[in-house]
């Protein structure tokens, strides 16, 4: 398991997509996209807000065709919608890693996680707070990474709850080397207590792009 530092976008703009990748690809692997319906959670984000999924189309990476500027950067859509098997082709044709949180309405979760394999691209399940992390142990085996809450999904800025600590300790022994994320509330203070409790990929927001120097900032994680 590598540790990885992976910045979050949260706008509503395409051009707000851009400006957040460019601001950060130099000095991450990956980069994740999150996307609210207004449904699942109250915010709408892009390309809800506006736009389009296919906008991704102007950017050349991970082996796209360039259409735009290229990045060398992998994205991933945390899909924080009401039914994202409604919508997980356009996705898979544009990103490398999807997210689906356990608790949308996914009416197959098995045939949903084949058809992403079978695009050659990765699959993550997020669960919120409140949901018990034994509810996603059937599917273990069959997924490339699980992501805890450690807020309330729907908006940035949010403050850490510890309580999710025991639930990655949990996990991680009986999931010793799967990839395990965690997403609100993230920043060089509890870094190292989310990292000992055995996660290996934090998802840090506002923390990174509202500092002054964004490249020392993701510095201080590593």
């Amino acid at each position: 398991m590598t540790k990885q530092i992976i910045p979050t976008i949260l706008v509503k703009t395409f051009k707000e997509v851009k400006e957040k990748i460019k601001a950060v690809e130099n000095y991450v692997d990956w980069i994740q996209l999150d996307i609210m319906d207004g449904v699942f959670v109250g915010n709408k984000t892009w390309p809800y807000a506006e736009g389009k999924i296919s906008d991704l189309k102007k950017i050349s990476a991970c082996g796209r065709p360039a259409v735009g500027w290229k990045t060398k950067v992998k994205l991933e859509a945390h899909l924080m919608v009401q039914n994202p098997e409604k919508v997980i082709d356009k996705w898979l044709k544009n990103v490398d890693r999807v997210i689906v949180h356990f608790e949308s309405k996914i009416e197959d979760l098995e045939n949903l996680i084949k058809k992403v394999h079978s695009h050659k691209k990765q699959i993550g399940l997020a669960i919120n707070p409140e949901t018990n992390c034994r509810v996603i142990a059937p599917f273990l085996e069959k997924i490339d990474l699980v992501l805890f809450m450690s807020v309330r999904p729907g908006l940035g800025g949010q403050v850490f709850e510890p309580e999710v600590l025991d639930k990655i300790k949990a996990l991680r022994e009986i999931w010793p080397k799967g990839d395990i994320g965690v997403d609100g509330g993230v920043n060089d203070k509890n870094a190292g207590k989310i990292f000992a409790a055995g996660a290996n990929l934090l998802c840090v927001g506002n923390y990174i792009f509202k500092s002054e120097n964004i490249k020392q900032t993701i510095e201080k994680f590593k």
